[in-house]
C-alpha cells in the first residue's frame, strides 16, 4: 500500500536559503502527501562535514525515508552507504539518498536535472565544443550531462589544476578518450573563443559570491551560457551574457528537475515539472531564462 506521509530533508553547508523544502513541500500538498522537508545544517549544528555519516544514521533512526545532501558532503557520504545507483557510482558524488528497509541508497540527480533543463531551455544550440568553469560535485554533474546529451567535447577549467585534471580523467575513463580534457584558467581566452558555449559550475554568482566567474570581455555572441547557480536567476554572468546577444539558460531548471527526481525517488509517485518550474519562478523572484 503506497504511503501518504514523508519525512524527508536535506544535509550540506549554509542551506538556509535553500529552495528545495518549498519545491518538495508545494508538490506534496498538491499531491495530498503530508510532507515535511527538513535543513540539517552543519554551520548551524557547529559538526564538520565529515560528520555526514553521523547525520545519515541519526535521520535513518528517526524514520526519515530520504535525504539530499549538498555542498560539502556529495562525495564524503559515499563511504556510508550500502549501495549506489550506476550514475552516483560513475560520478562519485551523491545528492539524494533514499531508506529502504534499513538500507541507505545512493542516486545523483543532479546530471539527470542539468540534462532535462538543458534540453528544454537550449534545445537547439551546438555542442561540439563546450568550456565548462567548475570541476567540484556540480561541475561533475553537468559535464556528465553535457556528455551524455552529446557533446563532442568538454574542456574543464578550475581554479584547482588537479582537480580539473581528475575530473577530466574520469570523464575520459566513462566516455572515452578525446571527449573530455582539462585547461588552466589562463587559456580561457583562447578557448572561449573558439567555443560553442559555456557552462558555469562554481558558486561565483550566488547571493553570497557575488559578481563575475571570468572576465566580461571573454565573452560573444556566437556563446551560448548556461548556468546553475539560481539564487538569484539572474546572474551577472547571465545578465552580461543576454546583453551581448547570448542565449542564456539560468540555473532553476537544474533546480527543478533534480528536486522532481529526487521527489520520484523518495515517494515513488511522479512530480508535475511545469508546476515545480512555476514554483522556482515566484519563489526565486524571477521568471526562469530561456533564450
Amino acid at each position: 500500500m503506497a504511503k501518504d506521509s514523508y519525512l524527508v530533508g536535506l544535509i550540506g553547508s549554509g542551506i538556509g536559503p535553500s529552495l528545495s523544502p518549498a519545491l518538495h513541500e508545494r508538490e506534496a500538498d498538491r499531491q495530498g502527501l503530508r510532507y515535511l522537508y527538513r535543513l540539517i545544517d552543519i554551520d548551524t549544528l557547529g559538526v564538520p562535514p565529515e560528520a555526514v555519516g553521523d547525520l545519515l544514521r541519526a535521520a535513518r533512526d528517526l524514520g526519515f525515508d530520504g535525504l539530499n545532501i549538498t555542498h560539502p558532503c556529495k562525495r564524503l557520504v559515499i563511504d556510508h552507504l550500502d549501495a549506489l545507483s550506476p550514475q552516483a557510482e560513475a560520478l562519485g558524488a551523491v545528492n539524494t539518498v533514499v531508506f529502504d528497509g534499513g538500507r541507505a541508497t545512493g542516486h545523483n540527480t543532479d546530471v539527470t536535472g542539468f540534462a532535462a533543463s538543458f534540453a528544454r531551455g537550449l534545445p537547439d544550440v551546438p555542442v561540439e565544443r563546450v568550456v565548462q568553469l567548475g570541476a567540484g560535485g556540480a561541475g561533475a554533474a553537468v559535464a556528465h550531462a553535457m556528455l551524455t546529451l552529446g557533446a563532442g567535447r568538454v574542456t574543464v577549467v578550475d581554479a584547482l589544476p588537479e582537480r580539473a585534471a581528475g575530473l577530466a580523467a574520469s570523464l575520459g575513463r566513462h566516455f572515452g578518450g578525446g571527449r573530455a580534457q582539462a585547461a588552466a584558467p589562463d587559456r580561457l581566452p583562447e578557448l572561449l573563443a573558439w567555443a560553442d558555449g559555456l557552462v558555469h559550475a562554481t558558486p561565483t554568482g550566488m547571493a553570497a559570491h557575488p559578481g563575475l566567474p571570468l572576465p566580461a570581455g571573454l565573452l560573444h555572441p556566437g556563446l551560448w551560457v548556461a548556468e546553475v547557480v539560481y539564487r538569484p536567476l539572474e546572474t551577472e554572468l547571465l545578465r552580461t551574457a543576454r546583453a551581448l546577444g547570448c542565449a542564456v539558460l539560468d540555473g532553476g531548471g537544474m533546480a527543478v528537475f533534480q528536486a522532481a527526481d529526487a521527489f520520484r525517488l523518495f515517494t515513488g509517485r511522479e512530480p508535475d515539472s511545469a508546476r515545480m518550474l512555476a514554483d522556482i519562478a515566484g519563489l526565486a523572484g524571477a521568471v526562469p531564462a530561456r533564450k
